[in-house]
């Protein structure tokens, strides 16, 4: 039976702290990584892209022919222990040869950004897509450099881009549960499996709804922050390009 229970809450806050934590440390990363990644990606497909536009976007959004679960199994292969890719990061010194990829907190950052990298490079492209590049040139021909150029025209046009593009990856990254099932190991379990786990395996519903309550409640607040740190101009598209 479903009971408000307040208890239910302060377990949530006291006991499973760790993964909460976890959750937001690891999908924070993952967009980080994800921005770094798309950012560029995105400005080449709709600034250098030419003709070959259509095949670029094609082949980012070509991972989502198969299933989120197929793609976290692949990576399962893919950083396995006699995996070339690790063959490589033990060769260039980024792991240790006696060290391994697979069952840490850097495989479940690495599915999740590889995942969600889509989401973060869709919203920018769409935003870049948008960019009057005559207001590029009339920068140049203000004699401000390429570098300057961007940072004051086309950046803050492709904020709205940013924006969504890190909401729709975070959001969905905090509360996922399946690259840290496959990729990582139970100290790297997130609140996603911890839900799952007390949901379906413990049937304890009432602690698994608690938590999914508290988790979203965090994740609102979390976006609020954002978005006030970022301004509501930039979410709206309404930001003025500096002078």
């Amino acid at each position: 039976n479903f009971t408000w229970q307040w208890s239910n809450f302060k377990d949530a806050l006291s006991l499973y702290d760790a993964p909460f934590l976890r959750s937001f440390y690891y999908a924070g990363i993952a967009t980080l990584i994800a921005l770094a990644i798309g950012y560029p990606l995105a400005y080449a497909i709709a600034f250098k892209g030419g003709r070959w536009k259509n095949a670029m976007l094609f082949a980012v959004v070509a991972p989502f022919f198969t299933t989120y679960l197929i793609r976290t199994i692949a990576w399962e292969t893919i950083l396995s222990d006699q995996s070339p890719v690790v063959h490589a990061l033990q060769t260039v010194g980024l792991v240790s040869s006696s060290g391994r990829v697979l069952a840490t907190g850097s495989a479940v950052i690495a599915g999740i950004t590889y995942n969600f990298l889509p989401f973060m490079v869709l919203p920018i492209y769409a935003s870049l897509e948008r960019v009057d590049e005559s207001l590029i040139e009339a920068a140049k021909d203000l004699y401000a450099s390429s570098r300057h150029a961007f940072l004051r025209v086309t950046l803050p046009l492709s904020l709205p881009g940013i924006v969504a593009g890190t909401l729709l990856t975070f959001i969905p990254a905090v509360g996922d549960y399946i690259n840290a099932f496959f990729l990582g190991s139970p100290s790297n379990h997130m609140i996603g499996n911890v839900i799952q786990g007390l949901y379906l395996t413990q049937r304890d519903y009432p602690a698994a709804a608690a938590l999914s309550f508290v988790l979203m409640a965090l994740i609102m607040v979390a976006v609020f922050i954002y978005i006030r740190f970022a301004g509501s101009e930039a979410l709206m598209g309404e930001e003025a390009v500096g002078a």
